[in-house]
């Protein structure tokens, strides 16, 4: 068995899932993730990111790849987290929102796949290397699940508000394996995905600002370390107050 946590972390190329792994490896936790773009070389270099499984995982059939991989890596190991950040949000060609009339239904099914039934599969395959670890789970939702968002299609808004009722759901079952299970749900965070017209949004925060990966990022490791002890089923908004309005 190792003796350090070890966290797997899905979307890891990149902002909130690229400052979330040098959250945890400052911490000393050994890490394992999965994208499916290269992550940068200076990050391969870290010697606590122990592990990279490059998978698609909108394709049900490379997420099954994915666990099985992931178990054999870990062998008699347990999963001390599992932070589900993996998402996609497609616009369309014009960069407008996608919304209930414009988009074609075979694009929902594509959003869905990867940000609410991957998590599902993942927490399925991942249980039991999670309860021997009484582990972790941290599913990254949005601030577009609970709201009309400007620049989030719909389709993506609906996964996302899914997606915190599935936590809501996996903390009452996990519970009975002592897993907890909570969710965070971040506003305008400066990372790839973000809109250009995102900084007209500014005003409507409180705190004034865009949020960080870093902010999203401390938030998700609290939630996986012994500081948040009790605390299962809840969704922690980093939003600099957006979602008060």
């Amino acid at each position: 068995m190792s003796e350090r946590k070890i966290l797997l972390l899905t979307g890891a190329s990149r902002g909130i899932g690229h400052a979330t792994v040098r959250r945890f490896s400052d911490a000393g936790w050994r890490v394992i993730t999965t994208s499916r773009e290269a992550v940068p070389a200076e990050c391969k270099r870290d010697p606590n990111w122990t592990h990279h499984i490059p998978a698609d995982l909108a394709d049900v059939k490379e997420v099954e790849r994915f666990i099985a991989e992931v178990l054999q890596v870990l062998g008699a190991d347990a999963l001390d987290a599992l932070v589900n950040n993996a998402g996609v949000s497609p616009k369309a060609a014009s960069h407008e929102r996608l919304g209930v009339l414009n988009g074609e239904v075979a694009d929902w099914h594509e959003v869905f796949q990867l940000n609410f039934f991957t998590p599902l599969l993942l927490v399925r395959g991942l249980a039991d290397v999670l309860t021997r670890a009484k582990g972790a789970v941290v599913n990254v939702t949005s601030i577009a699940g609970h709201a009309v968002h400007p620049f989030a299609g719909s389709a993506y808004s609906a996964s996302k508000a899914a997606l915190s009722t599935l936590s809501r759901e996996m903390a009452a079952e996990l519970a009975q394996r002592g897993v907890r299970v909570n969710a965070v749900a971040p506003g305008e965070i400066e990372t790839a995905m973000l809109s250009p017209e995102t900084e007209s949004l500014i005003p409507r925060i409180p705190l004034r600002r865009l949020g960080t990966p870093e902010d999203v990022a401390s938030t998700i490791f609290y939630l996986c370390s012994p500081d948040s002890a009790y605390v299962t089923g809840t969704e922690i908004f980093v939003t600099g107050g957006q979602h008060l309005f």
